[in-house]
């Protein structure tokens, strides 16, 4: 189907398939993709643990040709908010909720308190119960981690993926299939790998949508990629094998300068220093150290872990392009909204040499043969903060955190028949609270004010169809809390604060990295936001804070 305003009447009868469809082309044309009298199908996207700048759109070397063309031909959002953690983030992708008040402040362990629940709330409604009352057909195929067993409880007539973190890409074991009974993919030995499993299962999902033409689908497509263990064919690492070996502080720089270019940040945006990083049950932290000052045999090994990382999302860039060419085969890509988002900022478990065969203070060096051997079933290994501070590019942090290396990650947006603005990158922000409510908007449906016999928690976030289609949106304040990492944003003005630390305050309208604290100089600002985030923090149920998370790796609070 042409892209221009017109199309000929042979497209239009390829497009509806019928001669008999319309005589008139225009007219048909506006009733088959007008948003007023159809609506779209709906395709949410979640990466896990990509950087703000890992995709090529967002100023990353990675090849994202896929994505890249999604976003000329969409919109491309700068300040897209998430939780900063995976848990908490999915919680809030599929309720509208803040993570507290969907009961999974932290991950899915219960913590004894009403935000800390670890499991979704009663209370709490998910996009495909709120779909499924407005006549779509909804599917999930990917990570679910809301600390329940069965998603298709939830709202989902089918599901496959993993009920919490993958552990392997290759093992198809690991994976589950929902509800039971219901057909299950084989694939010969040796040839499975999970991205493009969830894939495959991703488009057998539409297909069976397909099946009821009155019935548009949502399908919620949460990809494990890069999320370690770092895996993926030789092949694909081959592709990126020598490109890392510049080291983290040159590709800093070199996405720096490129998003520069393409406009994702400012052109006086300032890089900042390398990043600290607090170590596995630490409480001092230390800093990230610079490329040119590790051992060769050091630097190879983290050459090679980067490789891995960027083939994963090279491999998830490829199999979106598999369903966007299966939505244009289907021509359904005109209406059917697109968002692609990333769960939080790059992940820098633990330390800058990372770890490997489990999550922990536990580091292998590869040497020689060794090398050829990571990322290959039967390894385990992770990116580390070095490479983690690059992915978030130029950004404070990474993931756990509420500065903006946590919480800031690409927002994606594509609907022709939605959306007039193609190609255009919008700095207003908007977090995923919003991701409900402006598939809501876009699917004509109601959020319900009981389900199950309960009264439904009220929605926290707001629709982003205004911004999407350029119109004035009013500000607001969005909060942040994550193992006591806090953050307010109001305006210009965001407070900041590790754990057990003060609040740092800082004007991010000219200073988003971070790096000149205010709080000495605005007493006034830092009262009045601080007041503001703990009246949200006791109306969402964050308080009072988790003093001991009863992990290994972080420390009870003083």
């Amino acid at each position: 189907m042409s892209n221009s305003n017109t199309i000929s009447r042979r497209e239009f009868l390829k497009f509806t398939g019928s001669a008999m469809a319309c005589l008139s082309v225009s007219g048909c044309m506006q009733k088959i993709i007008n948003p007023n009298t159809k609506r779209p199908n709906i395709l949410l996207i979640v990466a896990d643990d990509l950087g703000y700048s890992d995709l090529g759109c967002y100023g990353g070397e990675i090849q994202t040709p896929n994505l890249d063309t999604i976003a000329n031909n969409g919109i491309k959002l700068t300040r897209f908010y998430s939780t900063g953690r995976c848990c908490p983030s999915r919680a809030s992708i599929l309720t509208g909720l803040y993570s507290h008040r969907a009961g999974l402040g932290y991950m899915v362990s219960n913590l004894g308190q009403p935000g800390y629940r670890g499991r979704i709330a009663d209370d709490a409604v998910t996009i495909g119960q709120a779909l499924q009352l407005a006549n779509y057909r909804t599917f999930i195929s990917g990570k679910w981690h809301l600390g329940t067993n069965d998603p298709t409880q939830y709202g989902f007539e089918e599901f496959f993926g993993t009920l919490v973190s993958a552990q392997t890409f290759w093992d198809p074991n690991h994976y589950v299939r929902l509800p039971r009974g219901h057909n299950v993919r084989q694939y010969e030995e040796g040839e499975f790998y999970g991205t493009n499993a969830l894939t495959d299962n991703a488009i057998d999902f539409i297909n069976e949508g397909r099946k009821t033409p009155d019935k548009p689908w949502f399908l919620y497509l949460a990809y494990n990629s890069p999320h370690f263990p770092l895996h993926a064919p030789k092949e694909d690492i081959a592709k990126y094998a020598d490109k890392y070996e510049v080291g983290w502080d040159e590709i800093r720089e070199k996405r720096h300068e490129k998003m520069k270019e393409l406009g994702i940040i400012s052109k006086d945006t300032k890089l900042t220093p390398r990043s600290p990083y607090t170590n596995w049950g630490e409480r001092e932290t230390k800093q990230n150290p610079a490329w040119q000052d590790l051992p060769e045999d050091r630097k190879k090994d983290l050459a090679r872990r980067m490789a891995i990382f960027a083939a994963m999302v090279d491999i998830m860039d490829r199999n979106i392009g598999r369903l966007v060419t299966d939505l244009k085969n289907n021509n359904e890509l005109e209406n059917t909204l697109i968002i692609f988002i990333s769960d939080n900022g790059a992940c820098a478990e633990w330390d800058p040499i990372g770890f490997d065969g489990r999550t922990g203070p536990n580091n292998v060096l590869h040497t020689g043969e060794q090398i050829d051997t990571m990322g290959s079933a039967g390894t385990y290994h992770s990116v580390g903060s070095g490479w983690a501070n690059a992915s978030n590019t130029p950004w404070r942090l990474y993931k756990h955190y509420n500065h903006e290396g946590g919480i800031s990650g690409p927002c994606i947006v594509h609907w022709p028949a939605g959306l007039k603005r193609h190609g255009d990158i919008d700095n207003r922000p908007s977090h995923l609270i919003d991701l409900m409510p402006t598939i809501l908007e876009a699917a004509k449906a109601t959020y319900p004010k009981e389900l199950n016999g309960l009264k439904t928690a009220p929605l926290a976030g707001t629709s982003m169809l205004p911004l999407l289609r350029g119109k004035k949106v009013e500000e607001r304040v969005l909060c942040f809390e994550h193992e006591g990492n806090r953050a307010i944003i109001d305006g210009r003005w965001k407070l900041s604060a590790l754990r057990d630390k003060q609040w740092e305050l800082y004007n991010i309208e000219n200073d988003r990295t971070e790096l000149n604290d205010l709080a000495l100089e605005h007493p006034e600002i830092v009262e009045k936001l601080d007041l503001q985030w703990n009246e949200w923090a006791k109306e969402n149920q964050v308080t009072p804070l988790i003093k001991n998370f009863r992990v290994g790796y972080l420390s009870p609070s003083r």
